[in-house]
């Protein structure tokens, strides 16, 4: 006997699309019937990814957004609501980092990353969370009241690692803003929850697992090896999955045992 999770007819967003994680995430959602709505900068990236999925039989449209401009962000979720329906899901998963010592850190190096990390984040949810409240409240139409928001975080939130210490000062917000939210907005039946990702190969991070530091690094993680993109979808699934209405402010790692 299999179980499947079904999210047809649910809308959802998901930031920082446009590579790497937030693009499988798109795929994962879009292949279990969710509406999925691409957000980021890159917008040719985003077509490029919406084709794919649209190819595959799932549905897709592409929004212009820039988590560190208050203006895009409620822009875009106005602009998914109007092309594809009220937002049932959101995968908040923008992020940036630095790699640097402390001491190194100017100003600008610390604002690029809270304000994509952690002020960018707790806006997109703020946005998105407002109009959940509202259906809840019967104040705005949607046949689907609560809805699902699902934060990435980083085991760089949970354990403090070297050279990004900023970042992981950024993701550490993430985590505390995913409790508070979780405590404030359960009443609406609006769940909140973060995963914290361990080491993963993306686009971004992939040539440097070729080299010699990050093959010391590899060597050093419990399992020695790195995950795919792929090995997030069924804590993501769980998480997004209509049947997951037990589950607000949880904070779970998928990191390989790194942080035990």
């Amino acid at each position: 006997m299999g179980y499947d999770i079904d999210l047809s007819g649910r809308v959802a967003l998901v930031t920082g699309a446009s590579g790497g994680l937030g693009a499988q995430f798109a795929r994962t959602l879009a292949a279990a019937g969710a509406g999925v709505v691409l957000a980021a900068r890159r917008v040719e990236r985003l077509k490029t990814l919406r084709a794919e999925i649209e190819a595959a039989g799932g549905d897709a449209h592409v929004v212009t957004l820039d988590v560190t401009d208050h203006d895009s962000i409620k822009a875009a979720v106005a602009h998914a609501e109007t092309e594809m329906g009220t937002i049932d899901i959101l995968v908040n998963n923008s992020g940036v980092s630095t790699t640097q010592k402390l001491v190194d850190v100017q100003p600008e190096d610390f604002d690029y990353v809270m304000n994509t990390n952690a002020r960018g984040a707790f806006f997109v949810a703020q946005e998105v969370g407002k109009r959940m409240i509202a259906r809840s409240r019967g104040a705005a139409p949607g046949t689907f009241t609560g809805g699902r928001i699902v934060n990435i975080a980083s085991m760089a939130g949970l354990r403090v690692l070297g050279q990004i210490g900023v970042y992981c000062m950024s993701k550490a917000a993430v985590v505390h803003m995913t409790r508070a939210m979780a405590l404030e907005w359960g009443r609406y039946g609006i769940n909140v929850n973060a995963i914290c990702p361990g080491y993963i190969d993306t686009e971004i991070n992939h040539h440097h697992w070729q080299t010699e530091a990050g093959q010391k690094l590899v060597a050093m993680l419990p399992r020695k090896r790195v995950g795919q993109p792929k090995d997030l979808d069924a804590v993501l699934m769980m998480l997004c999955a209509n049947e997951s209405h037990f589950v607000n402010g949880a904070i779970i790692s998928a990191d390989d045992g790194f942080g035990v």
